[in-house]
Parts: C-alpha cells; structure tokens; sequence
C-alpha cells in the first residue's frame, strides 16, 4: 500500500516531519512584531517542502497557517501515484459532478494534491480524469483556479503535452 500524500496527514503527525524555526517578524507591526518571535517557518523534512507564515501577532495563530500553507506547497509540489477511484474525501466533496470546497477548508490541500495526481497520470488530459473522478472537467478547472500556482503549473504540464492551456 502507498504511503498517503503528506498533505493528508493529520496536523499533529505531520508536525513531527517538521523542522520548526521561529523568527522575528517582519515589515509593519511596531514594538511587539519586532522583539517576539512570532514568524513560524516549518520545513517538511522529507521532502524539504516548507510553510512560513508571520502576518499575525500570536505564534500559536502563525503557526496554524503556516501549516496550511505548507500542507498547499505539498500539494503543489509533491506527486503521489493516485488510487484508480477518488478517495472518501474526494467522494464527499463532490456530489452530481460538483465540488463543493472552500480554499480555507482543511481539506483543500489534500483535494487538489488528489487532482494533480489524477492529471499527472493522465497525461494532464482532463477528460479522463474528471471521468475518474467523476466530476465535470469545469468543476476541475475552478479547483486549479483557487490556487493559481496549480493552474500555472499544470498549463506549463499541458503545453509540453502539446495540450492547449486551460483558461
């Protein structure tokens, strides 16, 4: 059995893979951003992947986001050999052809890491693999538009493919 796309993991397990650093914040923020260690950078060991956030004042909130953050740059970045049917979350979110997903939703990195490895082992061919998933090839594509660093990578997948881009 494959070991499960890292972006799937539960939070907690997945922050043992981690490498933590914490930093001082920077840009606007006054006093406080600039003498706590607020800015949470976490480093996916594994495969180097990483999340960083600093935007807010408390570490404890940084570091959720930077897990979310993470959890997406993995879904980008690393490429798992898919099941030949949608996973249960994948079944759950979509229903008659349609995803029903928001880009802040847990479960939107393990999704889209999900559609990227369906498209990677279709050739970046949609038909076939909205088939698989059965969804409709549109429903596909506003999912890739959430994350536009998806829909960039995967245009640059489909124009060596000799596929034309999507919009």
């Amino acid at each position: 059995m494959n070991e499960p796309h890292p972006c799937t993991l539960d939070p907690q397990v997945l922050l043992t893979q981690c490498q933590t650093r914490r930093t001082r914040g920077r840009g606007p923020g006054g006093q406080h951003r600039n003498k706590v260690e607020t800015a949470i950078i976490l480093t996916h060991q594994p495969t180097g992947v990483e999340g960083q956030a600093s935007e807010r004042r408390k570490q404890i909130e940084n570091q959720k986001e930077a897990l979310f953050r993470l959890r997406v740059n993995l879904a980008l970045e690393v490429r798992h050999v898919p099941t030949a049917e949608a996973s249960p979350c994948w079944q759950q979110r979509c229903r008659g052809g349609r995803l029903a997903i928001n880009p802040s939703h847990n479960d939107f990195p393990a999704l889209l890491a999900e559609l990227l490895d369906h498209l990677t082992s279709d050739g970046f061919d949609l038909k076939p693999t909205a088939d698989r998933l059965k969804c409709s090839a549109t429903q596909l594509v506003k999912l890739l538009k959430i994350e536009r660093r998806a829909l960039t990578l995967v245009n640059q997948q489909r124009t060596q493919q000799n596929l034309h881009p999507l919009r």
